[in-house]
């Protein structure tokens, strides 16, 4: 049987380690949220989809001396916990492993190849969406795309997850589609998670639409200063329409906010301003959203 580790327990984690579950594969569940853990060693992961909930079976852990040499991992921690799955990582995985992070924002890939080296480190996008419902319980956001580099070590792990049915695409250009994603989400997360609505709610308010287009922007001015031309002319438009798009969605960033829980605020606006700050590009409105979630996760802990 073809085997899967996924790093992480929450809603991504959860999402690709059911999709892949359901078709057969052996999945196991590598994450340090002691409830979600527990939830899937006791009735495995499970799917909400409208009024009926699917169960499929997983082995989960927090440690990663219950689990056995890796040879394919799926890296979706959040961004602030990747050093200690690099960490976990690199005593799990086999030296003709490979692990692939889809995880949002910048510096993921740089801190797992640190940990694990270029030949056993990939990265790739996806704009595959879910909720957390509960420990082990995920709702899907609906299809979506997986798109990865050319990597020979990726052949394997890109066969089992077309075999479940989840969209894979290979691109020379990542860089273009992680910048993308990065100005999309820069636009749509924080102010969700700031004004506490759904992102489709964010195109009633004229104001937040111009601070959504004023975060994308200066994102892609980044990218632009460093190189990278992104897939999508007008960064204002696109983050409209993919806020349109998952009108429904709870952002992530919102999910973790309600659950008091860390962000990725650093990984997304506080990198744009790092990057942007290095070349001697401003990137205000991404500093101010930053400062304003950090202020935000910093107040919630005081309540």
């Amino acid at each position: 049987m073809e085997e899967i580790t996924i790093i992480g327990s929450g809603a991504m984690a959860l999402y690709f380690g059911g999709r892949l579950a359901a078709a057969g594969v052996k999945v196991q569940l590598l994450g340090t949220w002691e409830a979600g853990i527990e939830a899937v060693r006791r009735k495995g992961i499970c799917l909400q989809e409208e009024d009926e909930m699917t169960a499929f079976p997983a082995r989960a852990a927090r440690e990663g001396s219950e689990l056995a040499p890796v040879r394919l991992a799926l890296v979706l921690v959040k961004s602030w916990q990747t050093k200690r799955a690099a960490s976990q990582l690199a005593s799990l995985l086999a030296p003709d492993g490979i692990a692939l992070t889809l995880q949002n924002g910048l510096g993921n890939a740089e801190i797992l190849r640190k940990a694990l080296g270029e030949e056993r480190t990939a990265q790739g996008v996806t704009t595959y969406g879910a909720t957390l419902v509960g420990p082990g319980v995920v709702r899907p956001g609906g299809e979506g795309l997986i798109t990865v580099p050319h990597h020979p070590g990726l052949v394997p792990l890109i066969r089992i997850l077309k075999k479940s049915g989840l969209n894979v695409r290979e691109t020379a250009d990542l860089a273009s589609l992680v910048w993308g994603k990065l100005a999309i989400n820069v636009a749509i997360n924080p102010l969700t998670a700031l004004l506490e609505v759904k992102n489709g709610q964010l195109l009633d308010s004229p104001a937040a639409v111009e601070a959504m287009g004023l975060a994308a922007s200066e994102a892609a001015a980044v990218a632009g200063k460093l190189g990278i031309q992104l897939a999508f002319e007008d960064p204002t438009r696109e983050a409209r329409a993919v806020a349109e798009a998952t009108s429904s969605n709870v952002s992530s960033m919102l999910q973790d906010i309600r659950r008091g829980a860390p962000t990725e605020i650093e990984a997304l606006c506080g990198e744009v301003h790092r990057r942007g700050d290095s070349i001697g590009l401003p990137t205000p409105i991404n500093q101010l959203l930053y400062l304003l979630v950090k202020a935000k996760t910093d107040l919630i802990k005081d309540v």
